[in-house]
Protein backbone atom coordinates (compact mmCIF):
# COMPACT_ATOMS: atom_id res chain seq x y z
CA UNK A 1 0.00 0.00 0.00
CA UNK A 2 1.32 3.40 -0.94
CA UNK A 3 1.46 6.36 1.42
CA UNK A 4 -1.65 8.46 1.86
CA UNK A 5 -2.02 11.30 -0.64
CA UNK A 6 -4.33 14.30 -0.46
CA UNK A 7 -5.71 16.91 -2.82
CA UNK A 8 -8.01 19.90 -2.58
CA UNK A 9 -11.54 19.12 -3.72
CA UNK A 10 -13.90 21.56 -5.45
CA UNK A 11 -14.44 23.59 -2.26
CA UNK A 12 -10.93 23.46 -0.84
CA UNK A 13 -11.53 20.53 1.53
CA UNK A 14 -8.78 17.89 1.53
CA UNK A 15 -9.70 14.42 0.31
CA UNK A 16 -7.27 11.60 1.06
CA UNK A 17 -6.60 8.57 -1.10
CA UNK A 18 -4.20 5.62 -1.36
CA UNK A 19 -3.12 3.57 -4.35
CA UNK A 20 -2.13 -0.05 -4.85
CA UNK A 21 -0.70 -1.78 -7.91
CA UNK A 22 -0.26 -0.66 -11.50
CA UNK A 23 -2.44 -0.83 -14.60
CA UNK A 24 -6.01 0.08 -15.42
CA UNK A 25 -7.32 2.62 -12.88
CA UNK A 26 -10.05 1.18 -10.65
CA UNK A 27 -11.69 3.39 -8.04
CA UNK A 28 -12.96 1.60 -4.89
CA UNK A 29 -15.31 3.71 -2.75
CA UNK A 30 -16.02 2.57 0.80
CA UNK A 31 -19.19 2.55 2.89
CA UNK A 32 -20.56 4.75 5.68
CA UNK A 33 -18.54 4.82 8.93
CA UNK A 34 -15.66 3.00 7.22
CA UNK A 35 -12.60 4.01 5.17
CA UNK A 36 -10.52 2.66 2.31
CA UNK A 37 -8.37 0.24 4.36
CA UNK A 38 -11.17 -1.22 6.50
CA UNK A 39 -13.62 -1.71 3.62
CA UNK A 40 -11.23 -2.91 0.92
CA UNK A 41 -7.72 -3.71 2.20
CA UNK A 42 -8.47 -5.76 5.31
CA UNK A 43 -10.93 -8.14 3.55
CA UNK A 44 -8.42 -8.63 0.71
CA UNK A 45 -10.56 -7.08 -2.02
CA UNK A 46 -8.05 -4.35 -2.94
CA UNK A 47 -5.24 -6.89 -3.36
CA UNK A 48 -7.47 -9.16 -5.46
CA UNK A 49 -8.37 -6.30 -7.81
CA UNK A 50 -4.73 -5.13 -8.00
CA UNK A 51 -3.80 -8.73 -8.82
CA UNK A 52 -5.68 -8.38 -12.11
CA UNK A 53 -3.01 -5.88 -13.20
CA UNK A 54 -4.84 -2.77 -12.05
CA UNK A 55 -4.05 0.44 -10.25
CA UNK A 56 -6.46 0.45 -7.32
CA UNK A 57 -7.41 3.90 -5.99
CA UNK A 58 -8.84 3.99 -2.47
CA UNK A 59 -10.29 7.34 -1.42
CA UNK A 60 -11.49 8.14 2.08
CA UNK A 61 -14.87 9.81 1.69
CA UNK A 62 -15.32 13.28 3.14
CA UNK A 63 -15.82 12.96 6.88
CA UNK A 64 -14.04 9.58 7.00
CA UNK A 65 -10.51 8.29 7.46
CA UNK A 66 -7.77 10.80 6.65
CA UNK A 67 -10.05 13.12 4.67
CA UNK A 68 -11.37 16.44 5.93
CA UNK A 69 -14.32 16.14 8.31
CA UNK A 70 -15.91 19.60 8.44
CA UNK A 71 -18.65 20.13 11.00
CA UNK A 72 -20.08 23.23 9.35
CA UNK A 73 -23.15 22.15 7.34
CA UNK A 74 -22.12 24.58 4.57
CA UNK A 75 -19.53 22.00 3.53
CA UNK A 76 -22.18 19.30 3.03
CA UNK A 77 -24.22 20.31 -0.03
CA UNK A 78 -26.32 17.76 -1.93
CA UNK A 79 -24.22 15.18 -3.78
CA UNK A 80 -21.01 16.39 -2.10
CA UNK A 81 -19.52 12.88 -2.03
CA UNK A 82 -20.04 12.48 -5.77
CA UNK A 83 -18.57 15.94 -6.32
CA UNK A 84 -15.45 14.93 -4.37
CA UNK A 85 -14.97 11.78 -6.42
CA UNK A 86 -15.44 13.71 -9.65
CA UNK A 87 -12.74 16.08 -8.40
CA UNK A 88 -10.46 13.11 -7.60
CA UNK A 89 -10.93 11.70 -11.10
CA UNK A 90 -10.04 15.10 -12.55
CA UNK A 91 -7.06 15.45 -10.19
CA UNK A 92 -5.68 12.10 -11.33
CA UNK A 93 -6.44 12.83 -14.98
CA UNK A 94 -8.52 9.67 -15.43
CA UNK A 95 -10.47 9.24 -18.65
CA UNK A 96 -10.79 5.43 -18.80
CA UNK A 97 -11.38 3.66 -15.51
CA UNK A 98 -13.68 1.30 -13.62
CA UNK A 99 -15.75 2.14 -10.55
CA UNK A 100 -16.58 -0.02 -7.51
CA UNK A 101 -18.58 1.06 -4.46
CA UNK A 102 -19.95 -0.57 -1.33
CA UNK A 103 -23.07 0.65 0.51
CA UNK A 104 -22.62 4.45 0.72
CA UNK A 105 -19.87 4.00 -1.87
CA UNK A 106 -22.34 2.29 -4.19
CA UNK A 107 -24.84 5.10 -3.67
CA UNK A 108 -22.06 7.57 -4.48
CA UNK A 109 -21.13 5.62 -7.62
CA UNK A 110 -24.73 5.76 -8.82
CA UNK A 111 -24.91 9.49 -8.20
CA UNK A 112 -21.67 9.94 -10.16
CA UNK A 113 -23.09 8.01 -13.12
CA UNK A 114 -26.40 9.89 -12.98
CA UNK A 115 -24.35 13.09 -13.07
CA UNK A 116 -22.50 11.90 -16.18
CA UNK A 117 -19.54 9.76 -15.06
CA UNK A 118 -18.93 6.95 -17.55
CA UNK A 119 -16.62 4.27 -16.18
CA UNK A 120 -16.01 1.26 -18.37
CA UNK A 121 -17.62 -1.01 -15.78
CA UNK A 122 -19.21 -0.47 -12.38
CA UNK A 123 -19.83 -2.67 -9.34
CA UNK A 124 -22.45 -1.76 -6.73
CA UNK A 125 -21.99 -3.74 -3.52
CA UNK A 126 -24.33 -3.95 -0.53
CA UNK A 127 -27.00 -1.87 -2.19
CA UNK A 128 -30.54 -2.47 -3.43
CA UNK A 129 -33.27 -0.51 -5.11
CA UNK A 130 -34.72 1.31 -2.09
CA UNK A 131 -31.29 2.30 -0.80
CA UNK A 132 -30.69 4.22 -4.01
CA UNK A 133 -34.16 5.64 -4.58
CA UNK A 134 -35.27 6.44 -1.01
CA UNK A 135 -32.40 8.20 0.71
CA UNK A 136 -34.48 9.44 3.65
CA UNK A 137 -35.50 6.27 5.49
CA UNK A 138 -32.00 4.81 5.83
CA UNK A 139 -30.53 8.20 6.68
CA UNK A 140 -33.10 8.63 9.45
CA UNK A 141 -32.06 5.34 11.08
CA UNK A 142 -28.41 6.37 11.06
CA UNK A 143 -29.19 9.86 12.32
CA UNK A 144 -31.10 8.42 15.26
CA UNK A 145 -28.17 6.15 16.11
CA UNK A 146 -25.61 8.95 15.80
CA UNK A 147 -27.61 11.29 18.00
CA UNK A 148 -28.89 8.85 20.61
CA UNK A 149 -26.73 5.69 20.62
CA UNK A 150 -28.24 2.97 22.81
CA UNK A 151 -31.24 5.26 23.45
CA UNK A 152 -32.17 5.21 19.77
CA UNK A 153 -35.42 3.65 18.56
CA UNK A 154 -33.31 0.64 17.53
CA UNK A 155 -30.92 0.31 20.50
CA UNK A 156 -28.78 -2.43 18.96
CA UNK A 157 -28.23 -0.44 15.79
CA UNK A 158 -27.53 2.68 17.83
CA UNK A 159 -24.85 0.90 19.86
CA UNK A 160 -23.18 -0.48 16.73
CA UNK A 161 -23.12 2.96 15.12
CA UNK A 162 -21.60 4.54 18.23
CA UNK A 163 -18.93 1.82 18.49
CA UNK A 164 -17.98 2.19 14.82
CA UNK A 165 -17.66 5.97 15.16
CA UNK A 166 -15.56 5.66 18.31
CA UNK A 167 -13.28 3.02 16.78
CA UNK A 168 -12.50 5.23 13.78
CA UNK A 169 -12.55 8.63 15.48
CA UNK A 170 -15.48 9.88 13.42
CA UNK A 171 -17.11 13.21 14.29
CA UNK A 172 -20.88 13.03 14.87
CA UNK A 173 -21.54 16.37 13.16
CA UNK A 174 -19.54 15.32 10.12
CA UNK A 175 -21.46 12.05 9.90
CA UNK A 176 -24.72 13.98 10.10
CA UNK A 177 -23.37 16.12 7.27
CA UNK A 178 -22.89 13.00 5.16
CA UNK A 179 -26.52 12.05 5.75
CA UNK A 180 -27.74 15.57 4.96
CA UNK A 181 -26.03 15.39 1.56
CA UNK A 182 -27.96 12.28 0.46
CA UNK A 183 -29.82 12.69 -2.81
CA UNK A 184 -32.45 10.14 -3.94
CA UNK A 185 -32.27 8.76 -7.46
CA UNK A 186 -35.36 8.17 -9.58
CA UNK A 187 -35.95 4.85 -11.32
CA UNK A 188 -35.82 6.53 -14.73
CA UNK A 189 -32.40 7.97 -13.86
CA UNK A 190 -31.13 4.50 -12.96
CA UNK A 191 -32.64 3.12 -16.19
CA UNK A 192 -30.64 5.71 -18.16
CA UNK A 193 -27.24 4.49 -16.87
CA UNK A 194 -25.66 2.64 -19.84
CA UNK A 195 -22.61 1.31 -17.96
CA UNK A 196 -22.28 -2.49 -17.60
CA UNK A 197 -22.93 -2.90 -13.88
CA UNK A 198 -22.73 -5.77 -11.40
CA UNK A 199 -24.86 -5.58 -8.26
CA UNK A 200 -23.40 -7.88 -5.57
CA UNK A 201 -24.92 -8.35 -2.14
CA UNK A 202 -25.03 -10.75 0.80
CA UNK A 203 -27.79 -13.32 1.03
CA UNK A 204 -28.76 -11.92 4.46
CA UNK A 205 -28.49 -8.26 3.45
CA UNK A 206 -31.81 -6.54 2.93
CA UNK A 207 -30.66 -3.30 4.58
CA UNK A 208 -30.99 -1.32 1.36
CA UNK A 209 -33.72 -3.14 -0.52
CA UNK A 210 -33.46 -5.71 -3.28
CA UNK A 211 -30.20 -6.21 -5.18
CA UNK A 212 -32.12 -8.12 -7.84
CA UNK A 213 -34.55 -5.23 -8.33
CA UNK A 214 -31.71 -2.73 -8.64
CA UNK A 215 -29.97 -4.87 -11.25
CA UNK A 216 -33.23 -5.19 -13.17
CA UNK A 217 -33.56 -1.39 -13.36
CA UNK A 218 -30.12 -1.05 -14.93
CA UNK A 219 -30.12 -1.57 -18.71
CA UNK A 220 -26.80 -3.45 -18.53
CA UNK A 221 -27.19 -4.78 -14.99
CA UNK A 222 -26.58 -8.21 -13.56
CA UNK A 223 -26.62 -9.55 -10.00
CA UNK A 224 -24.54 -11.88 -7.82
CA UNK A 225 -25.55 -12.97 -4.34
CA UNK A 226 -22.81 -14.05 -1.92
CA UNK A 227 -22.81 -15.25 1.68
CA UNK A 228 -23.22 -12.73 4.47
CA UNK A 229 -25.08 -9.76 5.86
CA UNK A 230 -24.36 -6.06 5.24
CA UNK A 231 -21.26 -6.02 7.45
CA UNK A 232 -19.85 -9.48 6.72
CA UNK A 233 -20.41 -9.97 2.97
CA UNK A 234 -17.22 -8.08 2.04
CA UNK A 235 -15.16 -10.77 3.81
CA UNK A 236 -16.77 -13.66 1.92
CA UNK A 237 -14.35 -15.01 -0.72
CA UNK A 238 -17.21 -14.97 -3.20
CA UNK A 239 -17.46 -11.18 -2.89
CA UNK A 240 -13.94 -10.48 -4.17
CA UNK A 241 -14.31 -13.25 -6.75
CA UNK A 242 -17.52 -11.71 -8.10
CA UNK A 243 -15.88 -8.30 -8.45
CA UNK A 244 -12.66 -9.54 -10.04
CA UNK A 245 -14.51 -11.86 -12.41
CA UNK A 246 -16.76 -9.07 -13.62
CA UNK A 247 -13.94 -6.54 -14.00
CA UNK A 248 -11.65 -9.03 -15.72
CA UNK A 249 -14.36 -9.86 -18.26
CA UNK A 250 -14.25 -6.25 -19.43
CA UNK A 251 -10.46 -6.03 -19.66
Amino acid sequence: MSETHGFESFDGQTIAYRTLGEGRPTLLIHGFLADGPSNWVQPGVAAAVAGLGRRVILPDLRGHGASAAPEDRAFWPADVLALDQEALIAHLGLSDYDLVGYSLGARTAVRMMVRGARPGRAVLGGMGDSGIMQAGARAALFEDGIRHGAAAADPRSGRVIQLMMEARGLKPEAMLGVLASFTPTRSDEIAAIPVPTLVVSGDRDQDNGSAEALAALLPAGRVRIVTGDHLSAVADPGFAAAITGFLDAGA
